[in-house]
């Protein structure tokens, strides 16, 4: 979802009583042909302000995603993100948990602008790494405009970079590369299993408007392969990972503050998404996900069937916020118990998404005891998201 649904933008969005007015105006116009002759001067400028702001393609019922293509950058749309967490060595006695995310997001901007250095499209990049012998997470952040092959997304291969930090695939593959101060990543992820199509074929709702929706797939059971860098020592790393890639012109609905979502790779191959949008009150907006059982058949969940159930919290020192770090999740008839790595995985991205939200690697547990690995989000509980 990770998981933006409310949309990154290079600037804030424009006061709705403009947005009305214009709107206004230009049904005026569409509606009676004859009104041309009396435009005034304060419509012309709508207008023309109109016909020279982007247009986001929106995301509608009926598409059907195609691999390998709609694996590469949508810029038509307002947000897309390629989201990679997992496991290291995980059945190690020190296990590690890591995040890798690219952001592509299309700023509201006036189109007449010839200049190369417009930022048509901005790219924001996070990595993560769970160390429970550090006690908290470690994490860098960066954000560009595209362009000048400084940074950027393409279409119809995964390829998104900024300067040298890089997820592409290639072959039957992803390579990762994520250079920060304090950790390093150079990681192959090969799938295992086919795209996991969330929603209804890959369009999956956010909340009860058409238009809250987005176009969503994940890769679970990704095998990793590759180097963990700590403290300029390189160590060879084996693991599992989850990717999600998502693309969507829409912002979150006004009723919602953020989501609690979870990815998990069971240990007998099954793997479950499931999410909430959540309300100011604590409670579940909307919720939706998708269970792939182990003999590769797929459950796709309505909103009444999923409950996440908070079984205890964990207060920020440093923010003084507090996330509900373990849950029950409840998808139709299964229920996991989601335990965290190590509960200080507060990652604060005021340097490029300008939130901060809790992500961190978590073990499933049934029965009190562990039956798969992945990763929580948490998001909207420092404040309303809006990024």
């Amino acid at each position: 979802m990770k998981r933006d649904w409310c949309g990154v933008t290079g600037r804030a969005p424009k006061p709705v009583s403009s947005r009305r007015r214009m709107v206004a105006a230009l049904a005026g116009l569409l509606a009676a042909p004859k009104v041309f002759s009396q435009i005034t001067p304060d419509q012309s400028r709508l207008i023309s302000h109109a016909s020279s702001v982007t247009q986001f393609a929106p995301v509608v019922p009926g598409y059907v995603i195609r691999f390998p293509h709609d694996e590469g950058s949508h810029p038509d749309f307002r947000l897309e993100w390629w989201y990679v967490t997992g496991w290291l060595n995980p059945a190690a006695a020190r296990p590690f948990g890591f995040q890798i995310t690219f952001f592509r997001a299309r700023p509201e901007l006036k189109q007449d602008n010839p200049s190369a250095f417009t930022p048509r499209q901005i790219m924001i990049a996070h990595a993560a790494l769970s160390d429970p012998d550090h006690g908290r997470l470690i994490h860098a952040q960066r954000a560009a405009r595209a362009g000048f092959e400084l940074a950027g997304s393409d279409e119809g291969r995964t390829r998104v970079w900024i300067d040298d930090w890089s997820l592409e695939q290639g072959g039957n593959a992803y390579y990762a590369r994520m250079r920060a101060h304090e950790f390093q990543f150079e990681f192959t992820f090969t799938p295992t299993q086919p795209p996991l199509l969330q929603g209804d074929n890959g369009l999956s709702r956010k909340g009860p408007a058409p238009q809250s929706a987005s176009y969503y797939y994940s890769l679970p059971h990704l095998k990793v392969s590759g180097t963990l860098t700590r403290d300029g020592k390189p160590r060879a790393v084996t693991g599992s990972a989850w990717l999600d890639h998502e693309w969507s012109s829409s912002y979150m609905a006004k009723e919602a503050v953020g989501w609690d979502w979870t990815g998990i790779n069971l240990a007998d191959g099954a793997a479950l998404m499931a999410f909430r949008m959540r309300d100011k009150n604590g409670g579940s907006f909307w919720a939706g996900g998708a269970y792939r059982r182990p003999d590769g058949s797929i459950r796709v969940f309505s909103p009444d069937e999923v409950r996440f159930t908070p079984r205890r919290e964990w207060r920020s020192a440093r923010t003084g916020t507090s996330y509900p770090v373990s849950w029950l999740v409840n998808a139709g008839d299964l229920e996991l118990a989601i335990d965290p790595l190590m509960e200080d995985q507060e990652n604060d991205t005021r340097g490029s998404t300008g939130t901060i939200y809790w992500e961190g690697a978590v073990r499933a547990l049934r029965g009190g005891k562990p039956v798969g690995q992945g990763y929580l989000e948490l998001t909207g509980y420092w404040r309303r998201l809006s990024l």
